[in-house]
């Protein structure tokens, strides 16, 4: 049986070694991040059963880099941070964490609590931080689009509904399904994305791709 493999998003060393102390001794394999992008990124290509995160990351905070990973994994997330204070509890929560523990910490807890998020995995399908149609991939985790290994710019929004609509393809996806949805947008309802040939291209423009990007976007977005 292969042990559950923990990825540590932490950027002070002695946590680390401590963690990786017992985690091993409780038969699980740690990976580890000191920043959060690099987070990020190994969580996105480990693909570990269960992400620790602290919130004080020397280059992000610890929010964004759930927001980041909730884009495209919904693998178990545990906050271990110093902040007790009930409104960083929530928005973390709030931001897609599974778990809450406070520094300092008692390590009994700790590894129950991981058990638990271990055994309250829903059954997935094979999570993928990158999607491919043809000779496009689009990276949920770097948030890039490149056409035949060039990058293709994108705004933030436009990236945002591109992604929605990859995950959906050939399915229609309403309006209120967008990154941000808003209340007085009078732009079209409702946008799909072909299950095959989705983003095939016109000369060096992706038509698709920038229509219904520019279709949902509201006004004083552009």
């Amino acid at each position: 049986m292969t042990s559950p493999r923990i990825l540590v998003v932490e950027d002070e060393m002695p946590i680390r070694r401590f963690l990786r102390i017992a985690l091993e001794s409780a038969g699980m394999t740690m990976l580890e991040a000191d920043r959060g992008r690099l987070g990020i990124e190994r969580a996105a290509t480990e693909a570990p059963d269960v992400v620790v995160l602290d919130l004080g990351l020397p280059d992000m905070d610890g929010r964004d880099a759930i927001l980041a990973i909730r884009e495209w994994s919904q693998m178990p997330i545990l906050v271990l941070s110093v902040r007790d204070a009930e409104t960083d509890k929530i928005a973390a929560l709030d931001a897609g964490a599974d778990d809450y523990v406070t520094k300092p910490f008692a390590t009994g807890e700790l590894l129950a609590r991981l058990r638990a998020l271990l055994r309250a995995r829903r059954p997935q399908s094979v999570e993928t931080s990158a999607l491919r149609f043809e000779d496009i991939v689009i990276d949920f985790a770097a948030h890039t689009v490149t056409r035949g290994g060039a990058n293709v710019g994108l705004t933030r929004k436009e990236f945002d509904v591109l992604a929605l609509l990859a995950r959906h393809a050939g399915r229609l996806v309403t309006h209120s399904r967008g990154p941000h949805p808003t209340a007085h947008s009078r732009r079209p309802s409702h946008c799909a994305l072909p299950a095959s040939g989705a983003l095939s291209a016109d000369g060096a423009r992706l038509v698709p791709l920038r229509a219904p990007c520019r279709a949902l976007a509201p006004t004083s977005a552009r």
